[in-house]
């Protein structure tokens, strides 16, 4: 198991974790590659709720981002969660999965009541996302759009990222 440091993003991590993000996502399928564009974009826009980071060695090796979400049926306090991204050479090494629950556990003291994930539903649904009939985001196959509650009740209605999810450059 790798010695992590979880923490929040800081004014000094900018550069490297747009670098993370640029290559973690380099060699995916099922991306337009804009993803370190998304999150510069979220920061900008004051929409980055949460950036935590995963150091190793001194180095920044993962990335998380949270936004909010609306959501069409009005409810609030949702969030979504993505991109997240780990340096290719330290993938399947629990970087990601360390990451995912500091964040959630994160994104519950703020008093959110869930979060959603556009991504592998097998990969999501251990961390207790799953589809939920009714909550929807355009475009995309649903097996791929999850939701986590932190209360048991799930919204209905489409849901809607933040226009920093268009950003190219």
């Amino acid at each position: 198991m790798l010695n992590l440091i979880l923490r929040n993003e800081q004014d000094q991590d900018v550069d490297a974790i747009f670098k993370l993000t640029e290559s973690a996502f380099k060699n995916a399928e099922h991306t337009d590659h804009t993803e370190q564009f998304i999150v510069n974009a979220l920061r900008k826009m004051q929409q980055l709720t949460l950036s935590m980071v995963a150091e190793h060695d001194q180095q920044i090796i993962g990335h998380v981002a949270i936004s909010p979400v609306e959501i069409s049926s009005g409810a609030s306090d949702w969030y979504g969660l993505g991109p997240i991204s780990v340096a290719p050479e330290y993938q399947q090494q629990g970087v990601g999965s360390a990451l995912m629950h500091a964040v959630l556990e994160q994104l519950k003291q703020l008093g959110a009541a869930g979060c959603v994930v556009l991504g592998d539903p097998t990969y999501y649904s251990k961390f207790g996302f799953n589809v939920i009939p009714n909550l929807t985001l355009a475009n995309v196959p649903a097996e791929y759009f999850q939701a986590l509650s932190f209360d048991q009740t799930f919204p209905q209605g489409e849901v809607k990222y933040s226009p920093a999810f268009t950003a190219t450059q």
